[in-house]
C-alpha cells in the first residue's frame, strides 16, 4: 500500500516529487497524484494519528474496492494439488473463482490468489512441492567416491564407479557399479533405472558431463545424439542443471552423500572379484538404503515410492533402449565401412558422401542426411567384407557371380553345343578360372546376338573342330554362318573310302 501519510509529511518539509518518489520506491506520478487528492480534500501535516493509511486511501478513492467478504482459499487443499501432474496455480485459481461464483462470493483476483499461497507456503517453511511432483523428475549423478573389483589375470585393483538416480518426490533411489563412466555405461544406468523404477519419468535431469551434453548455454542446449535417442526411446525430457549449479538437483546431491555412507562406506572393508559380485552387494544395501524409515516423517523412501509416486509413472516401452554408438565416415571407392573388426558395404552411389553410422550390439546402420541408406546384422569378426549384392554396380556383382557351377548352368540352359564349349573354356587352362574370361565373353556373345544363334554358332564352330575358340564363334556370328544350316556329315563307312575313319560325330563328342 502507499503510504500516504509519509507522502504529505516530506513535501511539508520541501522535498521535491523526485525526492519523495526514490524514498518511498513509487513513481513521481504516484506522488503528484496523491499531493494533489491532498490539496483537494485540505489535507496538511501534521495528520491526526488516528488517521491511518487505509482511512486516507478510503478518502482518495472511495470507488476502490476491497477485500473484505472475500472468500478465503484453502491453502492447505492448494498444497496438497499442486503434488498431482499438470496442476498449477493458475488451474486451481480459475477453479477457486468458479467455486466462489457458485456461492455467490467474491473471489480474490490472480495476483493476490498467489501472493497469499506463497505466504502460506513461506510460514510453513515448506519448499513448493510444485517442483516435487510424483514421477515427473529423476536426477542422476556418479558418486565422487569409487570402489575397487579385483582383476585375478592382472593382480590388481579395477575402479568402480557408482551411478546414482533418484526420484525427488519420494527420494526412492537406485545404484549400480560400471567400470568406467563413459558414454555406453553411463546410458546403460539409465536403462537399468527405469527398469528398476518400474517406469520413465518426464523429465531427466543430468550433470553437464561431455557423455551427456555436449554444449548447455543459456541460449543453446545440444545433447551426445544417443543420450537424445534414449530420451525419446523413454519419451521423457532431458533438462540438465546449470553449469556448477548442483542445488539445481539438490535430492541427486543429497542421495549420493548418504549413499557414500551407507552402501560405499558399508563395503569397504570387503574384496569383490567381479562387477556381477559387486553390484549384488550394492543392491542388498540398497534396499536396506530404500527400507530405511525417514527421521522426521513417517514411512520410507520404498513406501512413499509405492503409495505416493509409482502409479505416475510413464509406461516402458515394449523392448529396453539398446544402447547405440554413432560415429560418421566418408565412403571410400570401395563402397565398404568399418565397425569393430568387420567390414560392411553400402550403396556405392554414396561413394564420396559423409555418412552417419549407428551401431549397437546387434545391428549396424547406416544414415545419409537422417534417412536409413544401409542396415546389417552385427556381427563379432569376418574376415572378409560383408556385401549385399543390391549395394553392388552391375559389373561387380556378375563378377562375383563368375564361378564354374555358375557357367555349366548357364551354357546348359542354353543348349547342348553351347554346354559343351563352356566345358571346353574351363577345361583348356591348368586353373578353371582362367578360364571365366572366355566363358564371361560367351555370356557377352548371348546379350548382342541372342541365345539361339549363340548355340547355332557353337555347333557350327564344332562341326568344323573339337576344340573351338572364342574368336571362332565370333566371326561365325559376325558373318551369319550361324544362319545357314549345318550340311549333314557322311557316314563312316563312306569316309572310309576316302581314308577317313572318324567322322563329325567323334569330334563333337557324342552325345550332350
Amino acid at each position: 500500500m502507499v503510504d500516504y501519510r509519509e507522502i504529505i509529511r516530506l513535501k511539508s518539509q520541501n522535498f521535491s516529487n523526485r525526492s519523495i518518489a526514490s524514498s518511498l520506491c513509487c513513481s513521481r506520478n504516484t506522488v503528484s497524484e496523491v499531493l494533489s487528492l491532498a490539496e483537494t480534500h485540505a489535507l496538511e501535516w501534521p495528520l491526526p494519528d488516528t488517521l491511518t493509511n487505509k482511512d486516507i486511501e478510503h478518502l482518495f478513492y472511495p470507488a476502490r474496492g476491497n477485500n473484505e467478504g472475500r472468500k478465503l482459499p484453502d491453502f492447505e487443499y492448494v498444497y496438497n494439488e499442486l503434488a498431482k501432474p499438470g496442476v498449477t496455480l493458475s488451474l486451481l485459481w480459475a477453479e477457486y473463482c468458479a467455486k466462489c461464483e457458485s456461492e455467490h462470493t467474491i473471489p480474490y483476483q490472480h495476483t493476490q490468489f498467489n501472493e497469499k499461497y506463497h505466504a502460506y507456503a513461506a510460514s510453513k517453511k515448506a519448499t513448493l512441492r510444485i517442483k516435487r511432483k510424483p514421477g515427473e523428475t529423476m536426477e542422476v549423478d556418479w558418486v565422487g567416491d569409487t570402489l575397487h573389483v579385483h582383476d585375478i589375470a592382472a593382480g590388481c585393483d579395477i575402479p568402480a564407479y557408482v551411478f546414482v538416480a533418484c526420484l525427488p518426490c519420494s527420494l526412492y533411489s537406485y545404484a549400480e557399479a560400471f567400470p568406467d563412466m563413459k558414454s555406453n555405461h553411463w546410458i546403460e544406468a539409465h536403462v537399468h533405472a527405469y527398469s528398476f523404477f518400474g517406469g520413465a519419468t518426464r523429465i531427466l535431469v543430468p550433470d553437464n558431463l561431455k557423455t551427456g551434453v555436449i554444449k548447455n548455454t543459456r541460449t543453446e542446449l545440444i545433447l551426445n545424439r544417443s543420450y537424445h535417442e534414449m530420451a525419446e526411446h523413454y519419451g521423457t525430457a532431458i533438462i540438465p542443471a546449470r553449469p556448477v549449479r548442483p542445488k539445481d538437483k539438490p535430492n541427486a546431491e543429497g542421495t549420493v552423500g548418504v549413499i557414500e555412507t551407507w552402501i560405499l562406506a558399508a563395503l569397504r572393508n570387503r574384496k569383490f572379484f567381479s562387477f556381477d559380485e559387486l553390484n549384488k552387494a550394492i543392491k542388498e544395501k540398497l534396499e536396506e538404503f530404500n527400507a530405511k524409515p525417514f527421521q522426521k516423517k513417517k514411512g520410507s523412501r520404498l513406501s512413499a515410492f509405492l503409495e505416493e509416486e509409482k502409479n505416475f509413472l510413464m509406461p516402458l516401452p515394449a523392448s529396453p533402449y539398446e544402447t547405440a554408438v554413432w560415429s560418421t565416415a566418408t565412403i571410400q571407392p570401395d563402397y565398404l565401412i568399418t565397425v569393430g573388426d568387420c567390414k560392411y558395404s553400402v550403396p556405392y552411389e554414396f561413394i564420396g558422401k559423409k555418412v552417419d553410422i549407428r551401431a549397437t550390439e546387434k545391428s549396424i546402420e547406416v544414415f545419409y542426411h537422417n534417412n536409413r541408406i544401409a542396415s546389417h546384422v552385427r556381427k563379432s569378426y569376418a574376415p572378409d567384407p560383408i556385401y549385399i549384392p543390391e549395394h553392388m554396380p552391375e559389373a561387380h556383382r556378375k563378377f562375383l557371380e563368375y564361378n564354374t557351377d555358375s557357367f555349366l548352368e548357364w551354357g546348359k540352359s542354353v543348349g547342348c553345343s553351347t554346354l559343351i564349349v563352356v566345358k571346353h573354356f574351363l577345361s583348356m587352362h591348368k586353373v578353371e578360372q582362367q578360364g571365366y574370361k572366355s566363358c564371361a565373353s560367351l555370356m557377352k556373345l548371348a546379350d548382342r546376338y541372342s541365345t539361339e544363334r549363340l548355340e547355332n554358332a557353337c555347333a557350327k564352330a564344332l562341326s568344323y573342330t573339337p576344340s573351338p575358340s572364342l574368336k571362332n564363334i565370333t566371326t561365325i556370328l559376325k558373318n551369319g554362318q550361324d544362319k545357314v544350316s549345318v550340311a549333314p556329315t557322311k557316314s563312316n563307312r563312306e569316309s572310309a573310302q576316302y581314308g577317313i575313319t572318324r567322322g563329325a560325330s567323334y569330334f563333337k563328342g557324342g552325345d550332350c
